[in-house]
């Protein structure tokens, strides 16, 4: 009788796993999603998403911080490091040129629980990445001589970051929070650790972790899920699984409540009470979350805290989340030189409260109205999207993001509360500042001397795989996708409207030129950062609460000002657009807010004078500009004090006007729908009086100078090196520079730059180089960070390269490489809503056509090597660069 009731149960058993296995199936083919397991183990999920022709491939190894070995933290963060300089039939120069002629889109990172490797490129270029992908699944290139070279540029990276306080807050943090566990220490690794590592431990390390079994590839994108799943057999099929070591035990002990203080470049004062929370892998994580956004509400009593004038921000956010365990940050920003002590009290006191009394049930609801809703917001970026899938199943073991949006439904007041209660106390908790450090102001250096007269030949022609070479040996100029509605309405405002139906989600961005340099009264500078500060105090119809309220009621988030946004869910359109109107032509510039705001921003303007952040600004445009140029006007605590309300009110009514607005909406809704709803709450908007001036005249070109700007928290330079050049944006010349650019940068190893500073040299972590042109004005600029002794040494091979670029014309190799990083990062550029939607903005604001990028496209790919030759010996002077250094002093 047993036996036959256990057959009985079995057959039930498997019948509901088989009914399971069905529903997940049927859901996922409902969302697009489809997956498949290898049989050598590996992973494959695919997200059809058709936002754009564009495919996002992100390989995730369920190994990272975590697993290495004790005293070299930054093992796996070396090794995905590595993987760049080469893998099995691809060399470190051709893995860097096939990525670049693929659009530039790649990257990786190393966490705690996993490292993954990502590019985004054109749909039609999916094999390749997934070529690529397959190559470092093969075998990754960590021979000794590579990883000498590569331990210079990983170096430089942890100099930088601890150069930022708040990393060096983070690392201390969970150096205590997490003590003897792999929790405490970061995966970026030390200096010292990288010194006596060796590329026979990164060899080990890749052959102990780096196999199908252990690895998840997710693939978002408008791809074909069968065809690619069957690329995918093909590459990745072959590749044997092996077992897998040990992984650590991590077992948190008691949390030791303390308190610490570190020095700071930031410029103002930054305290923290940090919680450990449930991690990722406790059935309480999702109320966490919950908690986290009650807490952190505009609503809440903590941010109550900035319009009683107590703060000048306060927040709360969960962060760190581990498998076992997450931090819960209270944040609270305060006045360069103000005692953190009764605001951390303070602070530690509304949580407290929140612990033992409960939270606000309706703050609840808003946050799980507002997880659900971002939940559809995701699918409007494809490598958003991909992140998303990427941390639900290699971070944190889910099946698919659906398991926590569920967990986040179920949520109930008890269980916050009952998490609040248990976890919000001060035997769980880690109090500390960070105080500024003041710093000189900016001296004279002594700039580039030339000492070091350095010529090369340009790179070496790159031979691709055979594999690559097919697909990337031809250039095609981008099909312009659907051109947007694009209207002027009758009160001047343009509207521009894009149809996407990816998510039931809309998103509004807009702008109203505005140049505070021309616009602010003498001696009043600051009048319209003080205007920007008090829209969020509310309108004449809805004060401050009651205004976030109607928001959280809708689950949209909203910003008013010269820039100003809206995203909401396509039902709840008509009323976001109410309140976005409401908020931006009728905001309520209370007197009390005022004296508040003004406190703030004075208090906030009198450190920041001081920071080395704003040193370096300063110096670098008293480099660049003539002596009176309005660019060089400061906001100080003195021409703060002298604006008062009527001011701010004559500010607003001369300068947001409907004639200088531009409005961009994008998703679910047609152009006539969107009309409707813009001209029903911004119609009756009218300008008045003549319109201000937004165009500053243009400038001489400038001399050559060099400044030092000291800062003692930073152990690494922080480079800039700028000049402004005789010409606008309309010149022709505009575009052979920008392809000249490209030649030198934008592609990793491939391009000039990065491959003389970082991969020969080793002088560098990143160097980027770009040029702004507006209707007047144009600046060009190259920046890096380095050690002291290294600055002129890189700086001497970025002025080689650019009198190259001058003199000698780039190779047919190279510029067929710059040509196809730029004419594949068009489609990149739609790769989600925000950038589609900031693309057509910028555009319209600058006066450009909306088409612009496909129009430049034609050009770029008709250049030849003279014509950018030519227009570098034009336009860009190598021995004019004003040179800021910010850090210790160049040796």
């Amino acid at each position: 009788m047993r036996i036959f009731t256990g057959l009985k149960m079995t057959a039930a058993t498997a019948m509901l796993a088989a009914m399971t296995v069905a529903n997940a199936s049927a859901q996922d083919a409902a969302k697009g999603v489809t997956r498949e397991t290898l049989g050598n183990g590996l992973r494959v999920v695919v997200i059809h998403n058709s936002l754009a022709p564009v495919v996002t491939v992100q390989m995730n190894f369920m190994v990272g911080g975590n697993e290495t070995p004790p005293g070299f933290p930054g093992n796996a963060h070396a090794l995905e490091h590595m993987a760049f300089r080469g893998c099995t039939g691809m060399s470190a120069d051709q893995t860097a040129a096939i990525y670049a002629q693929l659009g530039g889109q790649n990257n990786a990172d190393t966490q705690q629980n996993i490292t993954q490797f990502y590019a985004t490129v054109p749909a039609a270029d999916i094999d390749v990445a997934l070529q690529a992908q397959a190559s470092c699944l093969r075998g990754v290139d960590v021979a000794p001589a590579e990883w000498a070279q590569e331990k210079g540029a990983i170096i430089q990276e942890v100099q930088r970051d601890l150069s930022n306080p708040t990393y060096k807050f983070i690392s201390r943090l969970n150096e205590d929070m997490f003590a003897g566990t792999p929790y405490a220490h970061d995966p970026l690794g030390t200096r010292a650790s990288f010194d006596a590592t060796t590329a026979e431990m990164l060899s080990t390390f890749y052959k102990q972790w780096y196999t199908p079994g252990n690895a998840i590839l997710v693939i978002v994108g408008d791809v074909n899920p069968a065809t690619t799943i069957a690329k995918v057999k093909e590459l990745f099929g072959d590749i044997k699984d092996h077992p897998l070591p040990s992984r650590p035990t991590i077992t948190l002990g008691a949390l030791k409540t303390e308190s610490f203080t570190l020095n700071s470049n930031l410029p103002y004062v930054l305290g923290f009470i940090a919680y450990r929370l449930p991690g990722t892998e406790s059935p309480d994580y999702a109320a966490t979350q919950i908690l986290g956004d009650v807490l952190g509400s505009q609503r809440g009593d903590l941010y109550a805290m900035v319009p009683a004038g107590k703060s000048l921000e306060t927040t709360f956010a969960v962060g760190e989340t581990y498998p076992k365990a997450s931090v819960g940050y209270g944040v609270i920003v305060l006045p360069a030189g103000t005692d953190a002590t009764a605001g951390i009290a303070e602070m530690r006191g509304i949580l407290a409260n929140y612990a033992a009394k409960g939270v606000p049930e309706d703050l609840v609801a808003a946050a799980k109205r507002s997880e659900v809703a971002q939940a559809e917001f995701e699918r409007n970026s494809i490598p958003g999207l991909a992140d998303v899938w990427s941390a639900a199943l290699a971070g944190e073991g889910r099946k698919s993001p659906d398991e926590d949006l569920e967990a986040l439904k179920r949520v109930t007041l008890a269980d916050v509360n009952r998490v609040a209660k248990q976890y919000l106390v001060d035997t769980n908790s880690i109090t500390a500042t960070l105080k500024p450090v003041p710093n000189g102001e900016a001296v004279s250096g002594k700039g580039f001397g030339g000492a070091e007269q350095l010529t090369a030949q340009p790179t070496k022609p790159v031979v691709l795989p055979e594999w690559a070479a097919k697909a990337l040996g031809g250039l095609k100029v981008p099909t312009p996708s659907t051109p947007p509605s694009d209207v002027m309405l009758p009160n001047g405002i343009r509207l521009i409207v894009k149809t996407d139906t990816t998510s039931k989600t809309v998103s509004v961005v807009g702008s109203v030129k505005h140049n505070p340099d021309l616009a602010s009264p003498a001696g009043k500078e600051g009048v319209s950062e003080l205007l920007e500060g008090l829209f969020s105090y509310g309108t004449q119809t809805l004060d401050r609460l009651a205004f976030q309220k109607a928001l959280d009621d809708i689950s949209a988030s909203e910003n008013a000002g010269y820039n100003f946004g809206l995203r909401v869910l396509r039902d709840d359109f008509p009323r976001g657009m109410q309140l976005l109107a409401d908020n931006e032509l009728h905001p309520a510039l209370p007197a009390q807010a005022f004296a508040v705001v003004k406190q703030q921003t004075s208090q906030f303007v009198a450190g920041s004078l001081v920071s080395p952040g704003y040193r370096t600004q300063k110096a670098l445009e008293f480099g660049l500009l003539p002596k009176g140029d309005p660019e060089l006007r400061e906001t100080t605590p003195v021409s703060l004090g002298k604006v008062e309300l009527d001011d701010v009110k004559q500010y607003y009514a001369a300068t947001v006007r409907p004639d200088l607005t531009t409005i961009v909406v994008i998703g679910d809704i047609t152009p006539a729908e969107a009309r409707v709803q813009v001209e029903k709450w911004f119609g009756d908007w009218k300008a008045t009086g003549s319109k201000p001036e937004t165009d500053l005249k243009a400038v001489v070109p400038n001399k050559a100078s060099a400044a030092n700007v000291a800062d003692s928290e930073a152990v690494q330079d922080s480079v800039v090196l700028a000049e402004q050049l005789d010409m606008n944006r309309l010149d022709p010349d505009y575009y052979p520079l920008q392809l000249g650019n490209h030649v030198l940068g934008g592609g990793f190893y491939a391009t000039r730059l990065y491959h003389d500073l970082r991969q020969v040299a080793g002088y560098v972590y990143t160097v980027d180089v770009g040029m702004q042109a507006s209707k007047t004005r144009s600046t060009y600029e190259v920046s890096y960070g380095c050690d002291p002794q290294n600055v002129s040494k890189a700086r001497a091979l970025i002025q080689r390269d650019l009198n190259q670029m001058r003199t000698t014309p780039v190779s047919e190799e190279e510029l067929h490489q710059a040509k196809a990083l730029l004419l594949r990062q068009l489609p990149l550029s739609e790769a989600s809503q925000a950038a589609v939607a900031g693309g057509l903005l910028s555009r319209a604001v600058a006066g450009l056509p909306l088409d612009e990028p496909f129009k430049a496209a034609s050009k770029y790919a008709s250049l030849s090597a003279e014509e950018v030759k030519a227009a570098f010996a034009r336009k860009v002077r190598p021995d004019d660069f004003v040179q800021v250094v910010r850090g210790p002093t160049p040796q």
